[in-house]
This record gives C-alpha cells, sequence and structure tokens, in this order.
C-alpha cells in the first residue's frame, strides 16, 4: 500500500499464470486504454505524475507492478522472466479488460519490453511511447556476449549474468541506501571506479546530486524492495540472451506510431542514432534531464506524451 490520497489502491489479478498488482486510474474512460511499465528498480508509482493528467485527457490508465515487482509474483525461475513471459503479461492484462490493443508506455527495462511487444504482438500495439532505452538492434552474436567483449565484467547486465546472487545480496542488505543513492539528478560526472556500479552505489555513504524523486514515493520504493528483494527484477537481466534467441524470428521493424523520449544527461544509455531504420515512425525529443525522465521534469514529460497523442487522433 502507497498510503498516498493521490495514488489509487492497487487490485491483483490473475494473469498468464502469475498475479500482477495494477494500479489504475480514468476507469470512467473505459475503451481508451493506456498501459505503463516501470523499469529496473522499479515501482508502479514512479508514474504517479502521470497517472491523474493521462486519466484527465480521457485515458484509462493500467500501471502494473510487473511480475518480480511489488506485491505481484515472483516466480523462483530464471526462465520466467524472459520476454515471452513480460510480453505475455501484458497480452493477458488487456485480455483481462476486454482490450484488443492499447497505447503502451515504457521507461527502461518497461520500454525494451514495449519494444519486443511491439514485435511479439504488433496486433495489441496500437501507440508506443518509450523512455530512456531505445529500440535495441539484435545484432548477430547475443547482448551478453557482445557487453561482455565490450564493457568487461564488471558491466553490470554482465555481472548480474555471471555472478547470479553476488549483487542481489549486496542489494538486499543496502535497499535504503541504495534506493536513496541512485534515484538522483544533476549527478556531477565522476570518473570510472573498479568494480560493479550498482554494489559500489549500495555501499557508498555518500549520494550524489539531488534527489530525482519525492521523499514519500522513495519510501513506496524502499518499502516494496524490503519485501520482494532485487532478484526477481534482477532476472529480467539474466534472460537477455535467451531473449536475444526468442525475439530471432520476430519482425525487426515496428511500424505503429512512436514517440522515444531521451534524457539528455542521461550518461548510461547512448542514443540510438538508426533508431528510424527499425521504427519509422518514431518522434524522438531530448528533455533537459537524466535517467528519471518521468520522475525528474514530469511536467515536461505529461506535455511532450500529451501533445504527441493529440497529434496522433
Amino acid at each position: 500500500m502507497t498510503n498516498r490520497a493521490d495514488f489509487p489502491e492497487p487490485t491483483l489479478v490473475q494473469v498468464n499464470g502469475v498475479e500482477l498488482e495494477v494500479f489504475e486510474a480514468g476507469r470512467e474512460n473505459m475503451g481508451k486504454p493506456i498501459v505503463l511499465c516501470h523499469g529496473w528498480p522499479e515501482h508502479a508509482i514512479t508514474w504517479r505524475r502521470q497517472m491523474s493528467v493521462l486519466a484527465a485527457t480521457g485515458y484509462h490508465v493500467i500501471a502494473p507492478n510487473q511480475r518480480g515487482y511489488g506485491n505481484s509474483s515472483r516466480p523462483t525461475e530464471v526462465t520466467d522472466y524472459d520476454i515471452a513471459h513480460l510480453t505475455g503479461d501484458l497480452v493477458a492484462l488487456l485480455d483481462h479488460y476486454g482490450y484488443e490493443d492499447a497505447v503502451f508506455v515504457g521507461h527502461d527495462w518497461g520500454a525494451f519490453v514495449v519494444w519486443s511487444l511491439a514485435q511479439l504482438h504488433p496486433d495489441r500495439v496500437n501507440k508506443l511511447i518509450n523512455l530512456s532505452l531505445p529500440y535495441m538492434e539484435r545484432g548477430e552474436k547475443p547482448w551478453i556476449e557482445v557487453m561482455e567483449t565490450l564493457l568487461g565484467d564488471d558491466f553490470y547486465f554482465v555481472h548480474f549474468n555471471r555472478q547470479p546472487g553476488v549483487a542481489d545480496a549486496v542489494l538486499d542488505a543496502n535497499t535504503s541506501r541504495f534506493i536513496r543513492n541512485l534515484y538522483r539528478k544533476n549527478v556531477p560526472p565522476t570518473p570510472p571506479e573498479p568494480g560493479m556500479a550498482f554494489i559500489n552505489l549500495a555501499e557508498a555513504e555518500t549520494p550524489l546530486g539531488d534527489p530525482a524523486m519525492t521523499e514519500s514515493d522513495l519510501a513506496v520504493i524502499i518499502s516494496a524492495f524490503e519485501t520482494s528483494g532485487f532478484t526477481g527484477g534482477i532476472n529480467w537481466y539474466r534472460n537477455l540472451d535467451r531473449n536475444w534467441h526468442l525475439l530471432a524470428d520476430a519482425e525487426p521493424m515496428i511500424k505503429q506510431p512512436a514517440l522515444m523520449i531521451y534524457g539528455d544527461r542521461d550518461l548510461s544509455i547512448p542514443r540510438f542514432e538508426r533508431l528510424a531504420e527499425f521504427v519509422p515512425n518514431v518522434e524522438v525529443v531530448g528533455l533537459d534531464c537524466g535517467h528519471w525522465i518521468q520522475g525528474e521534469m514530469p511536467e515536461e514529460t505529461n506535455r511532450v506524451i500529451s501533445e504527441w497523442l493529440d497529434r496522433q487522433d
């Protein structure tokens, strides 16, 4: 529970063999769905500042805690978090509400799921909006293999896969500090340090920059991970090469209208300059912020999304 007057109480929905904790706004707008998909290590409350605005503009807003997060199911098998399962949950969520398709919005890992949903189930996505993470070209080699070659063993994607359980334990032992150190904006550039970045962050005594989220929202996220632990969310990373194989036969072109929003100060994720080759109907916007776009610049994010949706109608 969030104990926030301006954030809806959740319902638990049975879909695709799991139970998802789902937050809704604008149920009076049934028939015009928009589904908001969080990233890692996030929670549906990261969309709080968007939900009421989208509901006011006529949308039925659906924001699930995806599998592994919050009070949603946390399967024990790593392969239960592959892209077939994650996109299958969203398809089943549409079926639960009786929707043929919807607008999908994703941030970070949620964006990867939305891009993949448009490839694997294109008839269920009528428009898509992604924040931070652009479309990932599949390439000739599995993604973790490529990252290991280019970025080394300590790169967090590689570390999560090659040293299972190590980072999970450190993050679980330092949940509050890790979340508070992670959700920051205006972080000054610092030279790379040895070791795995997220483990270092979880153990850092002093955060850099400024808080990127309100104290009450942070408290919800911290409480959720103190209950769930981090392994479910990290298991999404542990399926990246499996996802590479599962997407082998998927149509690489995404033809639906798409909006890509980058944080211009987000040093963790570079822009994909060839995005339009794979997503020809894409519009690209950059905002003067870091990685936590919808939390750092909520009003600007809402304006960009609302104006783009208006132009699609």
